[in-house]
């Protein structure tokens, strides 16, 4: 059976100690009242999910369609407003305090569990075969045009990768890494909320996303960060190929596709996070505020 969001939530729960839980300590580890929890819990219990607080095997099946299979990695551009030190070094590669920028993202989804990595490379695209030795599984591809066009033709590239897939700007220092995780239940994107911002912000009610704009008011921060189930991700297939063929549309971002051009075939949710949890290092001068090797 589907299950519900509150089901969802419950068996993510109890998989990831597998140890027995209360009905009590369910509700409080997920701020949901007693009645909420009572209700599925006896859901789960009825469809053979749990026994005795513990999910069994068919729960755990039962959470496989939820399962993110890949991570996909945007990473061709240059990274023109971190020059200098990209004039040399792709920015996803450049190292905070001793650490590559996607290395914060790639040991998260390691953790999450995630074995399919996909990166889609281009500026001084032979560097990234240094990532091989700490994560050998990392499959690469080629975005020949990446200095002709924004990121949407490296979406394209990617395509037919992105059923029950993460997709992440390969620039963010990712600092809480249990963003990521093995089980999404929605597509959605990652955001931090805000009262005012010039930067692109994502607009919500109910917790679907509205609109996307370029700032906004009592909105999200947007997070390069989005998850995909396997139903979007088949229409992210075909929209990304459609919208990249439109007039102008070589010079748009891919996010706009689901958010913008195709609004009205997806329901896309926010997905709250914390200021400082994710960080884009977007200029030279942030660069020196984090790490003090730059001057």
């Amino acid at each position: 059976m589907n299950l519900t969001n509150n089901q969802f939530d419950i068996l993510t729960h109890l998989i990831k100690d597998n140890v027995p839980f209360t009905q009590r300590e369910i509700a409080v580890a997920l701020n949901k009242s007693i009645g909420t929890v009572n209700k599925a819990v006896a859901e789960l219990n009825k469809a053979g999910y749990i026994k005795k607080g513990v999910i069994t095997n068919d729960g755990v099946a039962a959470l496989e369609p939820y399962r993110a299979k890949r991570a996909v990695f945007i990473a061709a551009g240059f990274g023109e407003r971190l020059v200098p030190v990209t004039l040399n070094t792709p920015k996803p590669l450049v190292r905070v305090k001793g650490v590559r920028i996607i290395d914060t993202l790639l040991d998260a989804v390691k953790e999450a569990g995630i074995e399919e990595i996909i990166i889609v490379r281009g500026y001084l695209s032979e560097q990234f075969d240094q990532l091989l030795y700490k994560y050998p599984n990392i499959k690469f591809l080629e975005n020949p045009i990446y200095n002709e066009t924004n990121n949407i033709s490296s979406a394209l590239c990617a395509r037919y990768m992105l059923k029950n897939a993460y997709i992440f700007d390969s620039d963010l220092l990712l600092n809480k890494k249990t963003l990521i995780t093995k089980y999404q239940y929605a597509s959605n994107y990652l955001g931090f909320p805000v009262e005012k911002t010039d930067d692109w912000c994502l607009a919500s009610k109910k917790g679907i996303i509205t609109k996307m704009a370029l700032g906004g008011i009592n909105c999200h921060h947007m997070i390069g960060i989005s998850y995909w189930t396997e139903t979007d991700g088949a229409k992210l297939s075909e929209h990304i190929k459609l919208a990249y063929e439109m007039p102008g549309g070589k010079e748009r971002l891919w996010d706009q596709v689901p958010l913008e051009y195709f609004a009205k075939e997806y329901m896309v949710r926010i997905r709250e996070c914390s200021y400082g949890d994710v960080f884009e290092v977007d200029t030279y001068n942030e660069l020196k505020a984090l790490d003090s090797v730059y001057v």
